[in-house]
């Protein structure tokens, strides 16, 4: 029996993602699970790892994936309901080198999607595609893959155990907004030797409390609140899927991820010598010069954790972290984006600090706005940003006080004060905006610039900024 074939709209740039019973429906995940399988087959591979996060219809969507793989002729291990980075992990852990993680991320509840590694290599772009060119042509592996189940959570525990090191105790406040990581996080940081306040730990997919999204300051006020009425040092926040973290000083100061990777570039440049740090276009301007300085090698690259995640693979690098709140170690751990390890390592850092957030506030900062979402039809992001592009590079170009105009991923300009950037993005249908600066003035002449930009491309758009 032929698949029907599932909406184009849902097979996105490093996912699968979309509605929940309107493009993602059980008959669509299981069509694209006999594909994945089909592909695992192609690929020499024998078994996949599948989890899945906290979201209401998870075990649905689980469920008909591993009927898809299975029916491909490939083993299925169900690894049950943890966060992205244990899927992740078992890939190693269980020796299949392939898993899918059901995730909906940090995407509204109606959402779910998929996250998939086959051998080892975090399917993106084309290769996705390719998924989807399967089902079409009934390009398929016919078979009868077995099922069974594995409990990684110990093991995981117990590898970071065994190598982050705190230097002392610490009180921390940790927020997982009800996400998967709500179920390992308070357990891992007490093993560290954490006392642990916890917040809306209970996993629950509805969201009842406030967006599991750390990269948003209005999902952060909560820790913010613990930190003001508790004698707690530090707080971190977790995504929907546990792959990102948020970080908070004591005084409610939100610690932007491109700012966390200053800490860890430092750190791990220490005993690597050299190292090339990878960071995405939408990171601060001082990143850089600080790798510089610290010996090492900056390279900026594309957003999107599977892009970065080629990028650490193809140059080795020990390092990389994205704006979003991915980060990715390579030295001593396996490079995949990891918020709870992230978070582990962040302690490891502050611990052998007599002050932590004074640490923290040292870091160089800027003027900046956080990620702003301009929200249009789908499709459309992409196009505006071609426009944008377009006039941006053109002569005479819509940004005349550029110094540099960046098109590795959208269009970042950089000036003489600051940068702005506009880009698509993949996951859902919004322009993702940023601007930094010297100073406040030097922000609004960047966006006034921005402002003028867009509206001679697209007129009549209500920007978020």
């Amino acid at each position: 029996m032929r698949h029907a074939l599932p909406a184009p709209e849902i097979f996105k740039a490093y996912d699968i993602r979309g509605i929940v019973d309107t493009v993602l429906t059980p008959d669509a995940v299981r069509a694209i699970g006999h594909a994945l399988g089909s592909e695992a087959v192609a690929r020499g591979q024998t078994a996949v790892a599948v989890g899945r996060d906290g979201r209401l219809s998870g075990p649905a969507l689980a469920g008909a994936l591993a009927d898809g793989i299975r029916a491909a002729g490939v083993d299925v291990i169900d690894i049950g309901c943890v966060p992205t980075p244990l899927t992740y992990f078992a890939a190693y852990q269980l020796g299949c080198d392939s898993c899918v993680s059901v995730t909906g991320s940090h995407n509204p509840p109606d959402y779910n999607g998929l996250k998939m590694v086959l051998g080892g290599q975090t399917l993106h772009g084309d290769m996705i595609q390719g998924l989807r060119r399967r089902i079409a042509e009934d390009d398929l592996a016919h078979g009868a893959g077995a099922l069974r189940t594995a409990d990684v959570r110990g093991d995981y525990i117990e590898r970071i155990v065994g190598d982050v090191k705190l230097a002392r105790p610490m009180k921390i406040v940790v927020d997982c907004g009800n996400g998967v990581a709500g179920g390992i996080a308070p357990e891992l940081f007490r093993r560290l030797g954490c006392e642990v306040v916890e917040l809306f730990c209970e996993v629950d997919g509805s969201f009842p409390n406030h967006h599991p999204d750390p990269s948003k300051p209005e999902n952060l006020q909560d820790v913010i609140r613990a930190l003001r009425d508790t004698d707690a040092e530090l707080g971190l926040a977790f995504d929907g899927d546990g792959d990102r973290l948020g970080v908070v000083t004591k005084d409610g100061e939100i610690i932007y991820p491109d700012r966390q990777l200053m800490l860890f570039a430092e750190d791990v440049l220490a005993r690597v010598p050299g190292g090339e740090i990878i960071y995405d276009v939408k990171c601060t301007r001082n990143l850089a010069p600080w790798i510089r300085a610290r010996g090492g090698k900056p390279t900026m690259w594309n957003t999107g954790h599977a892009l970065v995640k080629a990028k650490l693979k193809e140059t080795g690098a020990p390092l990389a972290g994205e704006m979003s709140g991915h980060m990715f170690f390579k030295e001593r751990w396996f490079g995949f984006d990891d918020g709870l390890y992230a978070g582990a390592r962040l302690l490891e850092i502050l611990s052998a600090r007599p002050d932590a957030n004074a640490a923290l506030k040292a870091l160089p900062d800027a003027v900046s706005t956080p990620e702003l979402n301009l929200k249009m039809a789908e499709g459309e992001p992409f196009e505006l940003v071609r426009r944008l592009r377009e006039a941006a590079l053109a002569a005479p170009s819509c940004f005349p006080d550029a110094g540099e105009v960046i098109t590795l991923d959208g269009v970042r300009v950089e000036f003489t004060h600051g940068f702005g950037l506009a880009r698509a993005s993949n996951t859902t249908p919004v322009v993702v905006l940023r601007f930094e600066a010297d100073d406040a003035a030097a922000l609004d002449a960047i966006q006034t610039t921005f402002r003028r930009a867009i509206d001679a491309v697209w007129p009549g758009l209500q920007l978020p900024f």
